[in-house]
């Protein structure tokens, strides 16, 4: 049967489609025949080897626990410092005011352009020579300042590129009844875009996540990744069971997170709130005749942010 996108396969379609199919799922086999052969004859699948982390709660408690506890507390400071910062910053790159949006540009795009890691190292750096942290601490500082100065910038573009996305009836209609640039932003224009970026967002959280294991590499950061290096030294040089747990351990995160991004995106549309802010009568009677006279930007109601 044929349809509107696509028009029905033929016999000769057919067969050719059954044949790759075949071709795939043989050489897919035949990769993962190859992977597991390759582990078996290089000992990687003995038991001994994932012993520890089913036998007993010794590389649990002494590295892995310890491990994720310092990556959520990096993620979780970067994401609470960084959201924030970016929506501020992304707002302050749609000012009408010059001294406003060319230093915000200015911060965004140079943060933007520099590597995390290079902005961990310079952190580290920063905090041993002019301030008086803790050694044990500076790892922990430097790793969360790279991660806030660069996804900061990176999430201030997500909020800028969801509000421009947005209809310009929106604001239009917002200056037709007197709200002032903070309230059309506040009221109507943020409540919308949020749910259209959620799930960047959400896409730059889970690379928060990911990347405090360059403090680990790098930084002596005792975060997942490193407690992974250094348990498998200490458990026979048992590195791919360490790291496929660590793997393992990242995806149950990873994916925990965007299934309650998912839970919220869909909440946030189901609500009145994602469809942006309902004036009451009695709001509107609450509104300044000046103000709705005025025009955007001028006037009593033309205040700016």
């Amino acid at each position: 049967m044929s349809s509107l996108l696509y028009d029905a396969q033929g016999p000769r379609a057919k067969r050719r489609n059954v044949l790759l199919t075949v071709v795939f799922v043989i050489a897919l086999a035949a990769l993962l025949w190859w992977v597991y052969k390759s582990l078996d004859d290089k000992g990687q699948l003995e038991w001994a080897k994932w012993k520890p982390f089913f036998d007993g709660t010794e590389a649990w408690t002494t590295y892995i626990l310890p491990g994720l506890k310092n990556t959520l507390i990096a993620a979780a400071l970067s994401m609470v410092i960084a959201l924030p910062l970016g929506a501020v910053l992304g707002i302050a790159r749609l000012s009408d005011h010059l001294w406003v949006r060319v230093p915000a540009t200015v911060v965004v795009e140079f943060f933007r352009a520099i590597p995390v890691l290079i902005l961990m190292i310079f952190g580290l750096a920063l905090y041993s020579e002019y301030t008086s942290v803790s050694s044990d601490d500076r790892p922990l500082y430097a790793v969360v300042t790279g991660l806030v100065l660069y996804n900061a910038s990176v999430l201030a573009e997500i909020v800028r590129a969801g509000i421009l996305a947005l209809p310009k009836g929106q604001t239009e209609a917002a200056h037709a009844i007197g709200l002032r640039k903070t309230q059309t932003m506040t009221s109507i224009l943020l409540p919308q875009a949020v749910t259209a970026m959620l799930p960047a967002i959400v896409s730059q959280l889970v690379v928060i996540v990911k990347d405090t294991a360059l403090g680990g590499a790098v930084l002596t950061f005792s975060e997942l990744l490193a407690a992974a290096n250094t348990m498998s030294s200490y458990y026979g040089a048992n590195t791919i069971a360490s790291f496929t747990v660590v793997a393992v351990i990242f995806i149950a995160l990873n994916f925990s997170l965007t299934s309650f991004a998912s839970w919220l995106e869909r909440r946030m549309r189901r609500s009145k709130r994602s469809t942006g802010a309902v004036l009451g009568v009695d709001k509107v009677d609450d509104v300044n005749a000046a103000e709705v006279g005025g025009s955007y930007g001028t006037g009593r109601g033309g205040g700016t942010i």
